[in-house]
């Protein structure tokens, strides 16, 4: 019986890392967004073009998934190249010093059809908290080389000086709220 029992237990477990696959993001149809409100009558919008990440998980079970993503902050885009040189220096994101922003999941709860809430830590500069990402499934598709193709998006809003980016203080040029977008597509490995 035990014999039964402990055969059972490992093949459980093989058959769930083998359901477990590991999709890459795809950098040429995802991007990292952000808008930040200027003067308090408009907005800036930019990105961030250098970033990686993966998933790691099974497609019918998306609260059981593992989330990492990387993004390199001197890769800042605000079309606009005094402003970026300015972002990447230590009035903000200090990008010698910390080169780095970081996620990673904690859980994933489904909240709808497609919808689900990812909970996470984000670390910009020397600072990391908790932070959660509504997040909508596109949906997979399969590739022109046969891999599976997955598509998220990805909101939230954040307060840049819980991260030490503390220029303008006060935010009465600079909002202290930015709101994050990501639309990534990833594919299997």
């Amino acid at each position: 019986m035990k014999k039964t029992g402990l055969t059972f237990l490992v093949l459980f477990f093989m058959f769930g890392l083998m359901a477990q696959t590991r999709y890459l993001v795809d950098k040429a149809h995802s991007s990292v967004n952000f808008k930040v409100k200027h003067n308090g009558i408009s907005f800036v919008n930019g990105s961030f073009n250098s970033f990686e990440g993966f998933i790691e998980g099974n497609l019918n079970s998306l609260e059981n998934a593992n989330i990492e993503f990387t993004v390199d902050a001197e890769s800042i885009d605000t079309r606009i190249e005094p402003r970026d040189k300015h972002l990447r220096s230590a009035d903000f994101f200090d990008v010698e010093k910390y080169p780095k922003m970081s996620f990673k999941s904690t859980d994933i709860e489904k909240t709808g059809d497609k919808k689900y809430k990812l909970n996470g830590l984000l670390t910009v500069k020397d600072v990391t908290k908790p932070v959660t990402f509504e997040v909508k499934y596109g949906g997979k598709i399969v590739g022109r080389d046969g891999k599976d193709i997955i598509g998220f998006t990805a909101k939230n809003s954040i307060n840049r000086l819980d991260y030490n980016v503390a220029y303008d203080p006060d935010s009465k040029a600079i909002a202290k709220d930015v709101d994050l977008v990501l639309y990534m597509e990833f594919v299997a490995n």
